[in-house]
């Protein structure tokens, strides 16, 4: 249901990605249904359902792709300098417990993180990707391993940032 959290638990290989794929639409079930608010968005003669779906979606993988840019266009990804909305930006990278860490970088917000992020670590990438998911602004959330860089502490307070927006969206978490 519109607001709950849910969260997949298994071992390495049980499926977990196979069913976030199926869920998302990249990957067709080979029987039943994939319905959302009862209409199939495998359905082979309409299209519109699926985009439809997939445009609903953040999904927030272990691994997270970043571009020779800076923290403001890595978070706001796709769009251009002059479009982001940089105090949207903050925002998001406050709940996704990044903002400190950029403040203290020499050009804050528009520091670039160089090719694949080669200038932050892990954690601070997938920070990078929960706030670009929180960006989009999405009504369903996808984590798939999303926090397994973090620390215990920092992790428990992302969490509690994403419960903050209970209501609003729809959380799936995958974890061992």
């Amino acid at each position: 249901n519109k607001g709950d959290r849910v969260g997949i638990i298994g071992s390495t290989g049980s499926g977990k990605s196979t069913l976030l794929d199926i869920i998302m639409g990249l990957l067709q079930p080979n029987s039943g249904e994939v319905l959302i608010d009862g209409i199939n968005i495998n359905n082979s003669f309409d299209k519109t359902s699926l985009n439809k779906w997939q445009s609903c979606i953040s999904h927030v993988p272990q691994n997270i792709f970043i571009s020779d840019a800076s923290f403001a266009e890595n978070i706001a990804f796709g769009l251009s300098i002059n479009q982001i909305d940089i105090d949207k930006v903050r925002e998001c990278a406050k709940k996704a417990m990044i903002d400190n860490f950029i403040n203290n970088s020499e050009k804050k917000y528009f520091t670039n993180l160089g090719e694949g992020g080669v200038k932050i670590s892990g954690g601070q990438k997938q920070r990078i990707g929960i706030a670009r998911a929180l960006y989009k602004q999405s009504s369903f959330l996808i984590l798939d391993e999303a926090t397994s860089a973090l620390d215990n502490e920092t992790e428990y307070l992302v969490m509690n940032s994403i419960r903050s927006l209970r209501g609003k969206l729809t959380v799936l978490i995958i974890a061992h």
